[in-house]
């Protein structure tokens, strides 16, 4: 029989939850008390009523070209799927998509989720890994479909995307659960959908710059985004999605996850402040570590020196309900994950 993957990350003790809750730390209310970087306070994010209409036609037209994922997907994504779905369910839909299953079991026996023997079929991959697990690999299996670059030399930067989507959906499914937030299936999937976006984008920039592009933070990508394409590849996504005809709801979250960017805590739904945040926190983590710009989550300090595209960030980690998350990222249980899927990672093709 195959291992079940590794434990999920535990979380803190609740005396240790509740010591952390009442006050902020010298270093956290110095980072709060920060300027505001001068190139996130010069930058404004275009929306896409402000596009010029000839600019918009144009844009539009492409996005219209891209091919659309199998309507499985839609079924994944429904708001009420994973009310009603169990693992016999999922088999059924996927049985429809034997590419997709096919491509699945490839992803669930690869190093990246550490079984010792092969799963033949989707419903084992679903006892070891879980739905919520499973549901992300195959909607990240559907979405390679849409998205295909027209030349092999992009390629690499396409691999780095899909295994940045792969390593944040992850973490942010093990952290979701580990700080008992709700619905933490359904957000881990909403992290997949912001990468999108990022598709889009390197699908629509010349091909030459896409390289140097990646390595950028997300605010200096948002810029060069803006000035090449219109719109910065948040907003892309979101067009993508709600021409996909994707739920509402979804499409909502995925934008406003990549908005966070520039909208502070107090301008945010408060109730959706903790999902925001650490949807937001593991999209940058997730490419940092993909891309080599970060080895390790023991190397993360929230309230250390951090990028322009993090400043909002810090002010939506203080709600009670993220606490516990500077003692979970470093988490041994957690980091031997993250070593485990960085060590040989599946690419998506």
């Amino acid at each position: 029989m195959p291992a079940a993957r590794s434990p999920a990350v535990n979380p803190p003790a609740a005396s240790a939850r509740q010591a952390v809750v009442p006050v902020l730390s010298a270093r956290a209310s110095a980072a709060l008390a920060e300027p505001m970087p001068p190139v996130l306070e010069d930058f404004v994010l275009v929306r896409e009523s402000a596009l010029p209409a000839a600019q918009h036609e144009a844009l539009m037209t492409v996005i219209g070209g891209i091919p659309r994922p199998p309507m499985s997907l839609h079924q994944l994504l429904a708001p009420d799927f994973f009310d009603r779905a169990d693992s016999l369910m999922l088999s059924e839909l996927l049985m429809g998509e034997p590419l997709i299953a096919a491509k699945v079991l490839a992803t669930v026996n690869s190093p990246f989720y550490g079984l010792h023997q092969s799963v033949t079929s989707i419903e084992p991959a679903i006892t070891f890994l879980g739905m919520d697990t499973v549901r992300n690999i195959c909607v990240q299996y559907m979405l390679a479909q849409a998205f295909k670059p027209e030349l092999r030399a992009a390629q690499r930067s396409f691999d780095t995307i899909w295994r940045s989507s792969a390593i944040a959906s992850e973490l942010c499914l093990r952290l979701a659960q580990a700080l008992g937030l709700p619905d933490h299936g359904a957000l881990a999937t909403k992290v997949v959908m912001v990468f999108v976006g990022h598709l889009a984008a390197a699908s629509l920039l010349p091909h030459n710059t896409v390289e140097e592009w990646l390595v950028l933070d997300r605010l200096h990508r948002a810029k060069l985004e803006q000035e090449v394409i219109g719109l910065s590849a948040g907003e892309i996504g979101t067009l993508v999605l709600r021409t996909w005809e994707l739920p509402q709801e979804l499409v909502g979250d995925v934008a406003a996850t990549s908005r966070v960017l520039v909208t502070p805590a107090s301008a945010a739904d408060a109730q959706r402040v903790p999902q925001l945040a650490l949807a937001y926190l593991c999209v940058g983590l997730g490419e940092r570590l993909a891309l080599g710009q970060l080895s390790s989550l023991g190397d993360v300090d929230l309230w250390g020196h951090v990028g322009p595209d993090a400043f909002h960030l810090r002010s939506y980690l203080t709600h009670p309900a993220l606490a516990a998350l500077p003692e979970l990222l470093r988490s041994p249980a957690l980091e031997e994950a993250v070593q485990q899927m960085l060590g040989k990672s599946q690419v998506l093709v």
